[in-house]
């Protein structure tokens, strides 16, 4: 469970939340770029992000990923997890949030998001729950309802996913 406290409307957000719209690079990666010889890119991800992205997913909701850069690699370790719902490559985030969130038929109170910079706070004007790692951007954690104590890459989904499980439990 998440150390911060929180608020009752905090926790009302998180109840109603049933798709976790996430970026990945600063939100599931620490944002830094391992660049190859061959000018390949590879990324760390971290193991308990992935434990509570399952989790999510074994309660029965969704998970929904909308980046900025491509990342084949990153698509087969999504899809690995279990998330069927993968753009890549899309820097404006919110045709794909609507087009997502239509085909699963949700409101916008009903999803959240965590991100990390200025093209994520455009989202958050419109989720039910706007949530973002503790090293993203000002603007990111300024427009934000929730600003994990973990850094992205390093525990900030798992922080979300273990505020929103909390929340569906409490009565």
């Amino acid at each position: 469970m998440t150390s911060v406290k929180t608020s009752p409307d905090l926790m009302t957000r998180a109840a109603k939340i049933k798709c976790l719209f996430l970026d990945i690079d600063g939100v599931l990666t620490d944002g830094n770029l391992y660049i190859g010889p061959n000018f390949e890119e590879t990324k760390s991800n971290y193991v308990r992000d992935g434990y509570g992205i399952r989790l999510w997913l074994k309660a029965g909701y969704q998970i929904a990923v909308i980046s900025g850069r491509p990342s084949e690699s990153m698509r087969t370790r999504l899809q690995f997890l279990g998330v069927q719902n993968i753009v890549l490559d899309r820097e404006d985030k919110l045709p794909a949030y609507r087009d997502i969130r239509d085909r699963l038929g949700l409101s916008d109170v009903e999803c959240a998001h965590v991100g990390d910079d200025l093209p994520d706070v455009a989202l958050f004007e419109h989720v039910g729950l706007a949530c973002a790692p503790a090293d993203a951007h000002d603007a990111a954690r300024k427009a934000a309802h929730f600003v994990s104590t973990h850094d992205g890459g390093r525990g900030a989904v798992r922080d979300v996913i273990d505020l929103l499980l909390a929340a569906k439990a409490t009565p």
